[in-house]
């Protein structure tokens, strides 16, 4: 299917564009380029249904998920400046700085609305920072709105990010704000993890799109289910065997709470046995992490 545009030729150009008038130099003759089949191919992803297994259509469901991956690149680029930054003493920032309302413009020329929803919700939000309520059972607040959230009819494209206030016993801060994040690339307040890193210049592009919808019925978590990672993993108490022995050491809540929020919340119950193993946050494979239907 000829669609006019790829988006790693968004982000590649992006990422070598120097000066000012970033949207006008290098947005805008992309967006030319993307209006018509671009918009209307990636309008097929919208809804919940199979369409990811359509790989040998005019469809082309592998790589559909790979431009949406490709996006989500675009994205976390230039969602950089609206972050905190890593430390105190971190130097001026290099990165691209485009006001809200022309980040905003490219996604909605694609076909994706943002939203606004003031109560928090995993689904829809990214906690960037919390604020520690003296209340350990005090529910997560949103405080404020870092950047904005986008949808794509009932997918899921990017979530807000949000300043919380928390009890400790719902978000720890130190953990539910600067633990590793999953299927996500790049922040710059964070460490991140994703199946792209590790990977050759060519063949990291080759990653899989998380598609979470939202539907009438349900809310369907990390849906595909032919992804290259031995396929999907029901984290349910009852199929423990399916986890790494270090994902097991994570409780069933915390197994769920991981995947509908990318990351852990608080500091694991099982914290000291986890100790055992140095770098068990990023090693950890939860790509695949289905909840079971009874919880959808």
């Amino acid at each position: 299917m000829t669609v006019g545009a790829d988006a790693r030729e968004l982000y590649e150009a992006l990422v070598r564009h120097e000066g000012a008038e970033t949207y006008e130099a290098v947005v805008v003759p992309w967006l030319d380029r993307a209006q018509g089949g671009y918009r209307a191919w990636l309008a097929a992803a919208a809804e919940y249904r199979s369409w990811w297994t359509e790989k040998e259509t005019a469809l082309d469901g592998q790589n559909l998920l790979w431009n949406l991956y490709a996006l989500s690149r675009v994205s976390d680029l230039l969602l950089l400046a609206f972050q905190p930054p890593a430390n105190e003493v971190d130097s001026p920032d290099p990165w691209l700085r485009l006001p809200e309302h022309e980040y905003l413009g490219l996604f909605t020329a694609l076909g994706m609305t943002p939203f606004e929803v003031s109560t928090f919700d995993p689904f829809l939000h990214e906690i960037v920072e919390v604020e520690q309520a003296d209340d350990p059972h005090a529910p997560i607040e949103i405080t404020e709105v870092v950047w904005p959230g986008l949808m794509m009819g009932q997918l899921l494209f990017s979530r807000a990010g949000v300043r919380v206030r928390a009890g400790v016993e719902h978000a720890q801060r130190g953990v539910a704000d600067r633990s590793p994040l999953y299927w996500t690339f790049r922040r710059r307040h964070r460490p991140t993890v994703d199946l792209s890193q590790g990977w050759g210049h060519n063949s990291q592009w080759r990653t899989d799109f998380r598609l979470d919808y939202r539907t009438p019925t349900a809310d369907r978590l990390n849906v595909a289910e032919d992804r290259e990672i031995d396929g999907s993993t029901d984290i349910s108490p009852d199929h423990p065997a399916n986890l790494s022995p270090e994902e097991r050491l994570l409780t069933p809540d915390e197994r769920r709470e991981l995947l509908r929020h990318r990351c852990l919340l608080r500091v694991p119950e099982a914290a000291d046995a986890l100790a055992g193993s140095p770098g068990w946050e990023r090693d950890m494979m939860p790509f695949g992490w289905q909840l079971p239907d009874s919880e959808q």
